[in-house]
């Protein structure tokens, strides 16, 4: 379901929806419209970036458009409206005038229960009744001069003289949610700061005056502190020039938080196995021939894929998750296979539902369409929900093996080296033969290490014999 207002009869307004069920915000990466544009309805208008993907956003009505609210490469709450259309172009009704709801200087507060908010998936998010405590007054003026000149001092400046300041009110300083987030960005806290805005709010101005001190110290500091204060915009200069910030969000903001979760919430093992595959190298060159496979993309990753389902087929109790709120293990009787797929907005793991019911041609099909997708940017939040094992394929970087991390949620993790052609003992005698070495990381509350040696073990034996994919299907 979309989200829009109808501000008047001519005039309507489309929000930022919830695209991922319970994303609160989402980053405007490429506007598709510009005013003047005529837009129908189902016509995309925008593509924006979640914590999940990247989506494309629909406009669910015909008409012109007549502003965009936000230029790309902005963070847009859920629930915001991002672009105003006209739907009865050349009548003489007015433009409504925007509220300015993308900076309001604080939330209003109701006592009426609120509903939930129409969203792009599902019906939205039911509002939060968990009440925050109430915030600390602010610092008293003295306590501000005194934290400013403190932070002069450890700046290696001298203090600015302190100006007339109006009275400081009490609570939570005043202030737009983009200058909060400047603020925040610059390492400055709002209650040091004078604000010079009428009724006290603290303008962008006044949060670049507080960060930048050395200006102000060489203004009412003796010449003698001149040198020094030229000395350190230099050395601000050649930092800045040395690095570059990179703001954490959209997946970068998700894989981080996945990561860190998983990584100290499951205890990770991981075992390693290097195995000859030169024969499941010869039954994909033979595939590549096969009639039945016309059409679809055979590689060594998609025989992997094939081992890995029928090693969970005899060992079913690797197939599993751990319910902490419940204290109980969940057997999967289903296989979503993840693979991970390196994207040029970071690392994503979309899954193939259902992969264990997937014949040969099926899984190959599947994998095409999952890769293209991936490298596409197309890949939606619900391909990327529901995975229960996963394949990560570092060989294509020329990696030998890694320790995967587990995808949060999963029980298992196989990692694909490199394959290479190395000096091995076959038949007794040593020959160059096709070699790779496999890595599974596992949940050690779920798997021990027998049932994980076992799978590992199983996935080995059936690369190096791929008969074994007829024999223990």
């Amino acid at each position: 379901m979309t989200t829009m207002t109808q501000t008047s009869a001519r005039f309507r307004e489309f929000k930022m929806p919830d695209v991922g069920e319970g994303l609160t915000e989402a980053e405007i990466l490429k506007w598709f419209v510009q005013p003047g544009d005529t837009v129908t309805d189902g016509q995309v208008v925008c593509e924006v970036e979640t914590a999940k993907a990247a989506v494309e956003l629909p406009i669910p009505f015909d008409g012109v458009v007549h502003e965009l609210r936000f230029p790309e490469g902005t963070t847009v709450d859920v629930g915001q409206v991002i672009i105003s259309v006209d739907v009865a172009p050349g009548s003489d009704e007015e433009a409504p005038v925007p509220a300015p709801a993308q900076e309001p200087v604080e939330a209003p507060v109701s006592d009426e229960p609120k509903g939930r908010t129409p969203v792009l998936v599902g019906y939205g998010v039911a509002e939060s009744s968990t009440k925050r405590r109430p915030r600390k007054g602010a610092a008293a003026p003295e306590a501000a001069a005194v934290a400013a000149a403190v932070q002069a001092e450890l700046n290696g400046h001298a203090a600015p003289a302190a100006p007339a300041a109006p009275e400081a009110p009490v609570g939570r300083p005043l202030a737009k949610p983009p200058v909060r987030k400047l603020a925040k960005d610059l390492g400055i806290d709002l209650a040091t700061v004078v604000p010079t805005g009428k009724d006290g709010i603290i303008t962008r101005e006044d949060v670049h005056a507080a960060a930048a001190p050395a200006a102000v110290a060489v203004a009412v500091a003796p010449e003698a502190v001149e040198p020094v204060a030229a000395a350190a915009e230099v050395v601000d200069s050649t930092a800045s020039a040395r690095e570059t910030r990179i703001p954490v969000k959209g997946v970068r903001k998700a894989i981080a938080q996945a990561m860190v979760g998983s990584a100290f919430t499951a205890p990770h093992v991981t075992e390693f196995v290097t195995v000859d595959v030169t024969r499941t190298m010869k039954l994909v060159a033979e595939l590549k021939e096969d009639k039945e496979m016309a059409g679809v993309r055979v590689n060594p990753l998609l025989i992997i894929a094939k081992a890995l389902l029928v090693a969970i087929k005899r060992n079913p109790e690797v197939n599993a998750a751990w319910d902490e709120a419940n204290q109980e293990i969940v057997q999967k009787h289903y296989v979503n296979l993840g693979i991970a797929a390196a994207t040029p907005r970071g690392l994503i793991v979309p899954n193939i539902k259902d992969a264990h019911d997937k014949t040969l041609p099926q899984l190959a099909a599947a994998l095409g369409e999952l890769v293209t997708t991936a490298r596409d940017g197309r890949t939606s939040p619900a391909a990327m929900a529901g995975g229960t094992v996963t394949i990560t394929n570092v060989g294509v970087f020329g990696v030998d093996t890694g320790t995967p991390i587990l995808n949060p949620g999963e029980s298992a993790i196989l990692a694909v080296g490199a394959i290479k052609l190395q000096p091995w003992v076959h038949k007794g005698k040593v020959k160059p033969r096709q070699v790779t070495t496999l890595a599974l990381s596992f949940d050690h509350r779920l798997v021990d290490g027998e049932l994980g040696s076992k799978v590992l073990a199983d996935v080995a034996a059936i690369l190096e014999q791929p008969k074994r994919l007829i024999t223990w299907a």
